[in-house]
């Protein structure tokens, strides 16, 4: 992933001709891989990780120039935290995959009890759909009818 990344920046340069211009000053893009790269490897950052925070890295740069992605919603905020407890205690493989589902469906401090009605209706349905063994098709268009009634 990162090679490939790596490799698809260096394509764009050459085409765009950046490099031919100046070759001794960096360009901004090259700049942002160096910078992210410096801080994954300063985090000690290997294999999915490393991917994952370089790709974040290399966005944040571009979504400060639109405007975009100023605030983490209430679930990136969640998955980071995740993340980071699963990066913590050194989780691989399907034992950090199982970590992070149970880390991610934990309670957000709503209850069963603060569901509302369409949420309950949602959980009825889909036991129904369930106790039905439904799957596919089958069971989007029961749910579909389920809800709508």
């Amino acid at each position: 992933m990162l090679r490939t990344l790596i490799a698809l920046v260096s394509g764009a340069l050459i085409a765009t001709g950046a490099w031919a211009q100046d070759k001794d000053k960096p360009t901004a893009q090259q700049e942002k891989m160096k910078s992210c790269n410096a801080q994954a490897s300063k985090k000690d950052l290997k294999g999915d990780e490393r991917k994952a925070f370089m790709s974040d890295c290399l966005k944040a740069d571009s979504a400060k120039k639109t405007g975009e992605g100023k605030e983490l919603t209430a679930q990136q905020r969640k998955m980071k935290s995740c993340n980071a407890q699963a990066g913590k205690k050194e989780l691989k493989g399907e034992e950090r995959k199982a970590f992070m589902s149970k880390c991610l469906s934990a309670d957000s401090g709503q209850g069963e009890d603060k569901l509302t009605a369409q949420q309950e209706k949602m959980k009825s349905c889909n036991a129904q759909a369930s106790r039905k063994e439904l799957k596919g098709d089958q069971r989007r268009e029961f749910m579909s009818d389920c809800l709508s009634t």
